[in-house]
């Protein structure tokens, strides 16, 4: 589980803001309402569980970890945290993708652990809403505004970009 101390920030498209999750083991042992569990533990849930924590569980993945256990119940979920355990392992964008495309998940979905500056743009592209920022760099550039990324994207994402000039192919970004 990744360590949430006061370093770790949360972060989204309008900034910096207050973060209303705590990650936890099992459902009850943290003070906040809503919490974010292993998918183990949610998948353990009964019905009952579920329906009294309504719109305040949260399921963390971890990059090994597949959607299909999800799939069914995902109108249970408030929202899916996805883990990069290290800036070099890429599985999570994937997985955002697919929430996002292929299931059809509306609600947030947070990056979590490595999470770097260099990162953002394309994890914003691939479908993420909210970032833990733990990264010192990565908390100064954001909190001075500095995203970064291309302007500019040939291929298709998550988050459509409007077309630019008469070229189909050419594509601007969306913000």
């Amino acid at each position: 589980m990744p360590d949430q101390n006061e370093t770790t920030r949360l972060w989204t498209r309008t900034g910096f803001q207050e973060d209303a999750w705590a990650h936890a083991d099992k459902l009850g042992e943290s003070s906040n309402a809503c919490v974010i569990l292993p998918l183990s533990v949610f998948l353990e849930l009964d019905a009952a569980a579920v329906k009294n924590h309504a719109g305040c569980i949260g399921v963390r993945i971890e990059p090994g970890e597949q959607l299909d256990a999800i799939a069914g119940r995902l109108s249970e979920i408030a929202l899916i945290a996805l883990v990069f355990p290290a800036f070099t392992d890429g599985r999570s964008f994937s997985k955002a993708s697919l929430l996002r495309d292929r299931f059809g998940f509306a609600g947030p979905v947070r990056a979590v652990g490595d999470v770097l500056i260099d990162q953002i743009p394309l994890m914003l592209r691939s479908g993420f809403s909210e970032f833990e920022i733990v990264h010192e760099t990565t908390l100064e550039r954001l909190n001075e505004g500095r995203v970064g990324g291309i302007d500019l994207h040939y291929q298709p994402a998550s988050t459509k970009a409007a077309k630019t000039g008469t070229y189909s192919w050419r594509r601007s970004s969306a913000a």
